[in-house]
This record gives C-alpha cells, sequence and structure tokens, in this order.
C-alpha cells in the first residue's frame, strides 16, 4: 500500500490543480484566451482529483471487505484443522497406512479413467464408422435414382 495510501493519481492530479489555480491569478490580465482555459481547466482537475479520492477510497473499502471476509473464512479452517488435529493423535504407522490406502484408491481411479478413455475412443470409432456406412448407403440410393432416371429417359 505504501506511504501514499494507493492515493498516487489523487496526490499528482491534486498538485497539478492546485498549481493550475495558483497561475489562475498570475495569468488573468495576460491574454482573454487563457483566462478561459483557466476557466474551463481548474474545475475540470479539481473534478478529476475528487473523482480519483473518491474511486480509491471505494476500491479501498471493498478490498477491506473482502480480505476480511477471506481473513474470517481462513480463521475459521484453521480453527476446523486445529479441532480435528487435537482430537485425533496418529502414529506414523497409521499414517503410512492410510497413505498406502489412498495410493490404491488413486492408481484404482487412474486405470478406471484409462478405461473410459479406451471406452470414449472405441465409441468415437464406431460413430465415424456410423457416418461412413450412412454416407455409402446415400451414394447408393444416389446411384438407384440416376439409374431410375436413365431407364426412364430410354
Amino acid at each position: 500500500m505504501g506511504v501514499l495510501g494507493n492515493h498516487l493519481a489523487t496526490i499528482v492530479t491534486g498538485v497539478f490543480a492546485a498549481t493550475l489555480t495558483g497561475l489562475w491569478p498570475y495569468f488573468v490580465d495576460f491574454a482573454p484566451l487563457l483566462n478561459f482555459v483557466f476557466i474551463m481547466a481548474v474545475p475540470i482537475t479539481w473534478f478529476m482529483v475528487f473523482t480519483c479520492w473518491i474511486s480509491q477510497k471505494s476500491t479501498d473499502y471493498m478490498h477491506n471487505f473482502a480480505h476480511q471476509n477471506e481473513k474470517k473464512a481462513e480463521k475459521q479452517r484453521a480453527q476446523t484443522v486445529h479441532s480435528t488435529s487435537a482430537g485425533m493423535q496418529m502414529s506414523i504407522s497409521e499414517i503410512s497406512q492410510v497413505k498406502s490406502e489412498l495410493s490404491s484408491e488413486l492408481d484404482e481411479l487412474k486405470e478406471t479413467v484409462k478405461i473410459k478413455d479406451s471406452e470414449i475412443e472405441r465409441l468415437n470409432q464406431e460413430i465415424s464408422n456410423l457416418q461412413t456406412l450412412v454416407q455409402i448407403e446415400s451414394l447408393k440410393t444416389e446411384l438407384a435414382n440416376l439409374k431410375m432416371l436413365a431407364s426412364k429417359k430410354k
């Protein structure tokens, strides 16, 4: 967040607006066109300062609110894990047994996925074969229609 609290844009725009405001009295009688430029520029830059400030305040509010929710959820998770681990004391052999059981289940799942992948590939092949058969039947029908038309013309 830094020293400026993420208000760098507000500060830079504010310095520019203050500079324009300070220079305005010196250039009032210099040229009428400059007076018009200052009349337009000074209020616009102060409006930009206000816009930058309010948008940064809004962003800070929303992010602080989001961070507070995340911190609460993380604290609840930590309490759940702490209470679960406090209630169960497991030895290293139990942990390794559970680990081996989970590894075997993972291997079974991987094998199931491989079987499913091969089944999907087989079904895709059947679909392409059926599409080929449909195309062959459609060509046979067209050929029969052409033969009929040719026999009628004779």
